[in-house]
């Protein structure tokens, strides 16, 4: 298993979700999307490589990258993907196959949502990749069986992605779903609790949003 930890510029949004994400990733590659250099320095993690246009960055920190001996990939400011999607590519390219995105969350709604949605990037698919934030977890799964890990009494939320989603059941939940469908709008899959230290989904098709938050949100 190839790991990458990725700093998104958001906020550092500390916690135990990232405490365990860091845990995890002691020797995993650190790539920053642009200001997301920021957020691995108050991780104290150093960075090997950074991307995007540099908007976010001062001459004084891409000298204290260049200084540390990161990599620094350069692209102009008016383009068609954000830093984080660029930086996504690259980790699929360079072979990751556990990625964990710190700081994908912050004040403008439109690029929290935008991070949530670039985990659907096709070249992601196969890949382990999560979006960590405080004491939540953000994943996509799809079709198949999936497994949750956590302790009982954990807060899971299901959410349909882009569609309708089918043929879904959990098992070590609090409420149980059998062969049936979440569909894209209600909010059904708000809220259910781990029963056990590990919980199971499976679906027969759609892509699910899947919310871990540490204790009872």
């Amino acid at each position: 298993m190839q790991k990458m930890l990725i700093f998104a510029n958001g906020a550092p949004n500390d916690g135990p979700m990232v405490r365990l994400a860091l845990a995890a990733s002691s020797d995993a590659a650190v790539v920053a999307a642009d200001g997301g250099a920021r957020v691995a320095w108050y991780y104290g993690r150093q960075v090997d490589t950074v991307i995007g246009d540099m908007d976010s960055l001062t001459e004084a920190e891409l000298t204290k990258l260049e200084a540390s001996g990161t990599v620094i990939k350069r692209y102009p400011q008016e383009k068609d993907e954000t830093d984080l999607e660029l930086t996504l590519s690259y980790a699929a390219t360079a072979g990751a196959t556990w990625i964990r995105i710190i700081g994908g969350l912050g004040d403008r709604f439109d690029q929290t949502l935008a991070n949530v949605y670039l985990m659907a990037l096709p070249q992601l698919i196969d890949l382990d990749v999560a979006l960590v934030a405080g004491k939540q977890q953000l994943a996509l799964i799809r079709a198949g069986e999936h497994q949750i890990e956590g302790q009982p009494g954990d807060t899971i939320s299901l959410l349909p992605l882009g569609g309708d989603v089918q043929g879904i059941t959990t098992t070590g939940m609090a409420y149980p779903l059998k062969n049936e469908t979440l569909y894209f709008g209600p909010a059904r899959g708000v809220s259910n609790v781990l029963s056990n230290e590990v919980g199971q989904v499976a679906l027969t098709d759609g892509v699910l949003l899947v919310i871990h938050t540490i204790g009872r949100a």
